[in-house]
């Protein structure tokens, strides 16, 4: 069950992208699906939704939207750089113009002192503009609450795209 709060920013957001005449994309690796599942929880929202990508393993990230191999051994699937080739793959890769991609650490294990549990990265892309970076550190705050708080924070960084 989806909990209320992202239901209500989702809706925002849908009616967000049908003002602007867009359609989103999601590359998604911690969240396993969860923005996409969000988005397409709203009645509707074929209209603005294209599709989304799940690349949980590194191998998906390469096959499905282009990143280097290079770049995932050189910087970790956790990365800036990995986030930001992610949001560009799949807007190369869709008929969107506007792409959200994730990946971080959920826990609760698989954190190191570098890339610690809660540790997320997220980017945005969208045709003719700069992409967009953001680092969020939940901490600890157990496996679920990571991935609500990504969801939350990737619907956001939509808006602010937008908002450009």
């Amino acid at each position: 069950m989806l909990p209320d709060f992202l239901l209500d920013q989702a809706t925002g957001l849908l009616q967000l992208c049908r003002d602007r005449g867009v359609m989103i994309a999601t590359a998604e690796s911690c969240t396993g699906g969860l923005v996409a599942a969000t988005l397409t929880q709203i009645a509707g929202s074929s209209d603005v939704v294209d599709r989304g990508f799940v690349t949980y393993s590194n191998a998906a990230k390469r096959e499905l939207l282009g990143v280097p191999l290079d770049m995932i051994e050189q910087e970790g699937a956790v990365s800036e750089a990995v986030v930001r080739a992610m949001a560009k793959g799949a807007l190369a890769r869709s008929k969107a113009d506007v792409t959200v991609s994730i990946s971080g650490v959920a826990g609760p294990g698989g954190g190191t002192a570098e890339k610690p549990v809660g540790l997320v990265h997220f980017a945005a892309a969208r045709t003719g503009r700069p992409t967009l970076h953001r680092a969020c550190r939940f901490g600890e705050v157990g496996r679920a609450e990571v991935r609500w708080k990504s969801v939350a924070e990737a619907m956001a960084l939509i808006e602010t795209i937008l908002a450009e």
